[in-house]
């Protein structure tokens, strides 16, 4: 976004934390005044991660003077933070402690009640004091300009009760929300935290301790017993397992060989472990999660974006409204000036809009956070609100409802041939095979524990099947069509296969000796998942596949899917989602490769299957099921419900509360300190309301 100043090449990029955020206003208003700087080209400010992302030139140290005016401090990723939030609860029990005082030497008559109540205005508003001498330096009015009209209006009637409770109430709403706050940021941070910043660098077979940042892609690293993983990479030699619920969300280990992916963030297990290193640092699968949980509050919900217009509108409103109490209220109502500028004060700290401006972000971020635990990947609020209201789930067909491997789900042999014979010749004969189909029968006969035995002359048929010779007799293997080609008679066959098994027959010296059946098996937790989605009220729930018409309707008809597209191109699965948007409403498509991407993009909100083991489905996708968990789609659609209800609930509550202080403000009722209170109250209420969705469960 450029500002002109200087060219291009001078400008240099950094990522900072800033400690202390409260406020989601206060710091919508710091990243503008940051922006404004000379030395910066582009400021981006996440409140709820505190994160900030700058374009610079020259030193940070205006940057950071800037920080601490705002009451809060800069410091780089790697520095130790300062735990603003214990330095706010002191003043807060400081301004207490002075106000505590105060009483007791009111109630005892001594003159130096005064004197606390004072000490408690400078505690407990000094830092709604030095922001509002910012915001006024910066030619803005903002809730700490409000609530430092209101101290010093109340000293100037003389009210020093009354502004010695506001400076109080005050400085403890700011630890409170401090606190809360950080909280919350601390349970994305927590994403990272089980990285470490060393790895085991492999230099000539011999392990070298060096920073994890530095290792480059390819080099080679040994990751021992119980360590943490610090780089993705594959494993070339060692067995082990990992406990990757950080990045995929499953509880359960994950077993560990040659070939085997590993994820920085999880745990290795009892194996030692040489890795080959796919990713710098900041490559990572659970570094880009934690980077799309930052940038997913950029997409904002329709809900945000009603908040935030609302919100420009509502405080000017307020605020006319109480300069026009205190000029005009002594003059039609009964009451001289002084009270009349009494309740207009009131008013003024009823104006600031924090609970309203934070009762969406600090839920959206709760939720997508819960849902990065659980190995969901969303890719912004938008989307999770979006997923609530669907009426159509369309699922792809292959790696999506079913396993997406091949396998043997039955055999039959003819005239006096063994079942393991059988298994036992196809294996041997498969072996020298690299066909899909090939791993199938392998895999049935590792189960079956068939002995693999000597093939010669083996013979390969591209797409059609495989012949050799085994104790001088000579075999075939193939599909019922090769098997005719050599001669073979193969009606009763056609009679054998059902829901579009794929047939691998076996004949030997002119007859038929048997057969093995091959499908794609239903992963075990698809027809839950379907009976999960019927009971949530999904309207429509439809499948789509390249795959024949023969090998997808009985699958559908198995897990009471009656909409199945069958034998579509990718251009045509992204017209029926385009059509079923026209006539049923939001579509969410759930697909798990690359011919799915116009279907998925066509949908409202496109899902993938296993982003974790994919960079190109984790960029691309709306949301990713990141260990490839379909029984997490239902807890999806439940979370964005839930979300959305606590949006609305908190909405409802920011509001409420703000009508019901205006009505007393009207009838006299309202005190500095009630308005402050409730003020306060509103804040934190929808702050811990929404965080609620931190730890929300719900089983399928």
């Amino acid at each position: 976004m450029g500002n002109g100043r200087m060219p291009a090449e001078s400008w240099q990029e950094s990522f900072c934390q800033i400690d202390g955020l409260d406020c989601a206003d206060c710091a919508r208003q710091l990243e503008e005044g940051i922006r404004r700087l000379e030395e910066v080209d582009e400021a981006v400010l996440s409140f709820v991660t505190g994160k900030l992302h700058l374009r610079f030139r020259g030193s940070l140290e205006p940057v950071s003077r800037m920080v601490e005016a705002h009451g809060y401090k800069l410091r780089n990723n790697r520095a130790s933070g300062v735990n603003l939030a214990r330095i706010r609860v002191r003043h807060a029990l400081l301004s207490a402690l002075t106000l505590f005082l105060a009483v007791v030497a009111g109630q005892i008559y001594l003159p130096a009640a005064k004197f606390f109540l004072f000490m408690t205005v400078v505690v407990g508003g000094q830092l709604t004091f030095r922001r509002s001498f910012v915001a006024l330096k910066e030619r803005r009015l903002d809730m700490n300009v409000l609530m430092t009209i209101a101290v010093v209006g109340a000293l100037v009637i003389n009210e020093w009760w009354e502004a010695a409770m506001v400076a109080f109430l005050f400085a403890t709403s700011h630890a409170l929300e401090t606190y809360t706050s950080e909280k919350n940021r601390n349970s994305i941070r927590a994403l990272m935290n089980t990285v470490p910043e060393n790895a085991h660098l492999l230099v000539e077979g011999l392990p070298k301790t060096v920073l994890a940042e530095t290792v480059r892609t390819g080099a080679e690293i040994l990751i021992r017993p119980g360590e943490a993983v610090p780089l993705d990479g594959i494993v070339l030699s060692g067995l082990s397992y990992a406990y990757e619920a950080p990045v995929t969300g499953e509880s359960l280990p994950a077993a560990k060989q040659p070939g085997a992916k590993v994820y920085a963030g999880t745990l290795n297990g009892n194996g030692s472990l040489q890795v080959k290193v796919t990713g710098t640092a900041q490559d990572s699968t659970l570094s880009k999660i934690v980077r799309l949980v930052e940038a997913a509050q950029a997409r904002r919900p329709p809900s945000q974006q009603f908040v935030d217009r609302f919100a420009r509108l509502y405080t000017p409103a307020v605020i006319f409204l109480a300069v026009g109490i205190a000029l005009l209220g002594p003059l039609v109502g009964q009451g001289g000036w002084e009270l009349w500028f009494y309740r207009s004060l009131a008013l003024l700290i009823v104006a600031c809009p924090c609970a309203l401006v934070v009762s969406t972000p600090v839920t959206i971020v709760a939720a997508l956070t819960n849902a990065a635990k659980q190995g969901i990947m969303i890719k912004g609020g938008l989307y999770l609100e979006e997923m609530g209201s669907v009426n159509v789930v369309v699922f792809d067909k292959t790696g999506t409802l079913t396993q997406g491997n091949p396998a043997v789900v039955r055999q039959i042999t003819y005239g006096e041939l063994l079942p393991d014979r059988l298994v036992q010749v196809a294996a041997s004969l498969e072996f020298h095979s690299e066909h899909l189909l090939a791993d199938a029968v392998r895999n049935y006969a590792a189960l079956k524990e068939a002995e693999i035995l000597k093939v010669e002359d083996f013979v390969a048929y591209p797409g059609k099947g495989v012949a050799g010779s085994i104790a001088n007799k000579r075999y075939y293997l193939g599909s019922a069509d090769f098997l005719a080609e050599q001669g073979f008679a193969v009606d009763e066959l056609d009679s054998e296969a059902v829901g579009g098994e794929t047939v691998l027959a076996l004949a030997s010296e002119g007859r038929l000796l048997g057969a093995l059946f091959v499908s794609d098996t239903l992963r075990k937790e698809s027809s839950a998942v379907i009976c999960a989605l019927r009971s949530m009220g999904i309207e429509k729930i439809a499948m789509l596949t390249g795959d024949r018409e023969s090998a997808a309707r009985p699958l559908g008809e198995m897990l009471g899917i009656t909409d199945v597209f069958a034998g579509l191109l990718p251009e045509e699965k992204e017209e029926a989602v385009r059509k079923m948007r026209q006539s049923y409403g939001k579509v969410a498509m759930v697909g798990d490769g690359i011919n799915d991407a116009p279907a998925l993009a066509s949908a409202n909100v496109g899902i993938v299957m296993g982003g974790a083991g994919s960079p190109t489905a984790l960029e691309s996708a709306d949301i990713a099921l990141l260990g490839d968990e379909l029984e997490k789609l239902p807890f999806l659609i439940a979370l964005s419900r839930k979300t959305v209800n606590v949006v609305r609930q908190n909405i409802a509550i920011a509001l409420l509360i703000k009508l019901l202080v205006i009505v007393l403000a009207f009838s006299g009722w309202l005190t500095l300190w009630l308005a402050i209170l409730a003020d306060m109250g509103a804040s934190l209420l929808v702050t811990m309301n929404g965080m609620r969705l931190l730890v929300y469960r719900k089983n399928m």
